[in-house]
């Protein structure tokens, strides 16, 4: 058998897997006595992880989310008060399909980020176009966008994004022309798709941080009746840990 040509047409028709998956079966003495199907079952097989590798590398690039978290890593001890199956329910992703809402709020250092990291990377696992930014840092590029003609541009890529988190929610009371730009954000992803939310303010308090009652009310009104409400409890995790730093205790909010 002319073994590099198939492996150069393979890589020509971009099957980089099967490539590598037959030079593997090539090497390997034994896979010589598997028959046809199963030997080409192995080489599909080997290509559908690949691509898939391959496309969670670049769901995770795109998201760049703050930290490094994934669901499997997230600390339950009871005085948090999260729920481990809601946990296990979110992270298939079936909320931002159906266009609901997470809603993460508790006191500095109990973990917000890493639980709202994490379900950005679970997202990113379930095939989800998926985009972190603090609250500040998108009003930002949302105000120079509209001052360089980038504006609609952004506009699409949020729509297009699946799961947008938004961390460091009400650090400080919005400009009225602020919470015009987060209501366009939150109407346009209404229904449609899912937003993450992450806040040191109790719920309750949201309203008075976003400026103009008006906005207040629209802007609640669509994250607040389509969202799972988690409100993490207990001290902080850099304290419970002892300065350690496995799991969650990297959240720094």
């Amino acid at each position: 058998m002319l073994t590099q040509p198939t492996v150069d047409k393979l890589r020509a028709l971009k099957l980089h897997g099967m490539a590598e998956a037959l030079l593997a079966q090539l090497a390997q003495p034994d896979a010589q006595l598997l028959s046809f199907e199963e030997r080409l079952g192995l080489l599909v097989d080997h290509e559908w992880t690949y691509r898939q590798n391959r496309r969670l590398r670049r769901l995770l690039a795109e998201a760049r989310l703050r930290l490094p978290a994934c669901v499997e890593d997230i600390d339950y001890r009871p005085q948090r008060g999260l729920d481990r199956g809601l946990i296990r329910q979110l992270a298939t992703g079936e909320w931002a399909r159906r266009g609901q809402n997470v809603l993460i709020t508790g006191p500095t250092g109990v973990g917000k980020t890493y639980l709202a990291c994490a379900l950005g990377h679970a997202a990113c696992r379930q095939g989800l176009r998926t985009r972190y930014y603090r609250l500040p840092r998108l009003l930002t590029e949302l105000a120079i966008a509209k001052g360089d003609g980038s504006y609609p541009r952004l506009m699409e890529q949020l729509l297009k994004t699946q799961v947008l988190v938004l961390d460091d929610w009400g650090l400080s009371p919005l400009k009225p022309a602020e919470a015009r730009e987060l209501l366009e954000v939150i109407e346009d992803r209404s229904q449609r798709c899912g937003t993450i939310v992450v806040s040191q303010l109790p719920l309750e308090h949201w309203h008075e941080v976003l400026g103009d009652p008006t906005l207040a009310d629209a802007i609640l009104d669509r994250l607040v009746h389509h969202a799972f409400k988690i409100v993490l409890k207990g001290e902080s995790m850099r304290k419970v840990l002892g300065g350690s730093t496995p799991m969650d205790a990297t959240d720094p909010a």
